[in-house]
């Protein structure tokens, strides 16, 4: 099952099409950020793929799993949810035509995204939709121990 290729900074996981996905997505990025030493902030990366999977469970029908991809690189960390809906997330990339509403449940997770992340948004893919996230590298000095 190993696979020796030279990015093991990358994984790849189906998810199932259930509220138990954003736990086990939960902790897979932790222990992605972990098993590397890496030095993005897990909580939050931790916080917003929670956000991205309950989203894409939440709005997408069928049994189809959801797809988790997690890449980590030198800069930083970026996050993937892919879905088998092909239609974008309504409030990742729309300009903020009025002022969102706290307290609607389903609005939330995308602004805590955006407001989070130090870039989103989302892409078609052949089966649906990816919608990603990045967060910045923390300087070793500005980590708490």
């Amino acid at each position: 099952m190993h696979d020796h290729s030279p990015a093991p900074a990358s994984w790849r996981i189906a998810l199932p099409h259930s509220a138990a996905a954003v736990p086990v997505a939960r902790a897979l990025v932790r222990n992605a950020l972990a098993e590397l030493e890496h030095t993005a902030d897990g909580d939050t990366a931790e916080l917003l793929t929670a956000e991205l999977v309950a989203n894409a469970v939440e709005h997408t029908s069928g049994r189809t799993p959801i797809e988790l991809v997690v890449e980590l690189l030198p800069t930083g960390c970026q996050v993937e949810v892919h879905d088998p809906d092909p239609s974008p997330p309504a409030d990742l990339t729309r300009p903020d035509v009025e002022p969102p509403d706290p307290w609607r449940e389903d609005g939330r997770g995308l602004l805590l995204i955006r407001a989070l992340s130090s870039s989103c948004g989302h892409r078609p893919t052949g089966a649906g939709k990816a919608v990603w996230f990045r967060l910045p590298a923390v300087p070793a000095q500005r980590r708490p121990h």
